[in-house]
């Protein structure tokens, strides 16, 4: 057998395939590589400034400037083919968590040699490929992982987060409870059982993370608890307390965004006050920002 010929792409093509191959404007030399596009040619096109260098073997295309996106993108690249994006850069990347400057978290299966600035590495003994996802086109660890990851840090984080996981429905009962059970002995894994346990207690799942909120805003003054995601005058109501003959509708962004919704809430308040329901509706501004106002309405109202 012959030795295996590698193929070389003409100039335009190599231009065309890192351009094609590039997530986030990031690829890596070794996609490069494989596909043909030698180093003569990569040393060429960072001369050109049509590549520039992100970290040893990751480039960007065509800008030295990268979003998030691309930057967790070339964090990842940097530390591997089993490298994935974690901790709080993970939970940013799944929006449990605003993003926050600083190192990019990447966690790597076994012992790691990789060290580069504006990296954080984390290396693991065990990450199976249940617990690896790609998102954006990154590779990440997944929402239950995740969110172990980070049940070391501040508690008022770790609280946010699992709640904005289960308001965008990215966390099942089911799934996280096996997680944590395969995390058992990890620090903070207890107290993140507690907080899990808790929240399935007094918290019922609702539709988003304002009612969310408003539950424990409510639970928090020592109000009754009121029906929820029920059924009164032939309308689905986010809170009702049928004894006082009042209801609480929630309004998040997607409301005022959406005109045919905005009418459709508006005709449902009238067949709902022409049936002797008082309805009282909420924005999240109000609900975070205003909550004694809030308070005092619902204490006026409720029976």
């Amino acid at each position: 057998m012959g030795p295996i010929e590698r193929k070389v792409l003409t100039p335009g093509q190599a231009d065309a395939f890192i351009v094609a191959a590039a997530r986030h404007r990031v690829v890596a030399r070794r996609e490069l590589i494989a596909a043909g596009v030698g180093s003569e040619a990569i040393r060429h096109r960072l001369a050109n400034h049509r590549l520039f260098r992100q970290y040893r073997g990751v480039y960007s295309v065509g800008t030295p400037d990268l979003d998030r996106f691309g930057r967790w993108l070339a964090a990842v690249l940097a530390c591997g083919y089993k490298a994935v994006l974690s901790h709080r850069s993970a939970a940013a990347l799944w929006g449990l968590m605003r993003p926050v400057a600083g190192a990019v978290d990447v966690t790597v299966p076994g012992r790691s040699s990789c060290r580069r600035v504006g990296i954080r590495v984390h290396a693991t003994r065990s990450l199976p490929a249940a617990e690896v996802r790609r998102t954006r086109g990154i590779p990440c660890t997944s929402v239950e992982r995740t969110l172990i990851d980070m049940a070391s840090g501040p508690a008022a984080d770790v609280e946010r987060a699992v709640e904005q996981a289960f308001a965008l429905r990215l966390l099942g009962r089911t799934r996280f409870a096996d997680a944590l059970g395969r995390a058992d002995g990890r620090a903070g894994v207890r107290s993140l059982r507690r907080l899990f346990g808790r929240l399935l207690e007094e918290l019922p799942l609702t539709r988003s993370e304002l009612e969310r909120r408003f539950l424990k805003l409510v639970a928090g003054a020592g109000l009754a608890a009121p029906r929820v995601n029920r059924h009164s005058a032939e309308h689905r109501v986010d809170f009702a307390w049928p004894e006082s003959l009042l209801i609480v509708e929630t309004d998040g962004r997607a409301t005022h965004d959406n005109p045919y919704a905005f009418h459709q809430d508006r005709a449902r308040d009238l067949d709902l006050e022409l049936a002797d329901w008082h309805v009282i509706r909420l924005t999240w501004w109000q609900v975070i920002e205003q909550p004694e106002r809030v308070l005092t309405l619902l204490r006026a109202r409720i029976l």
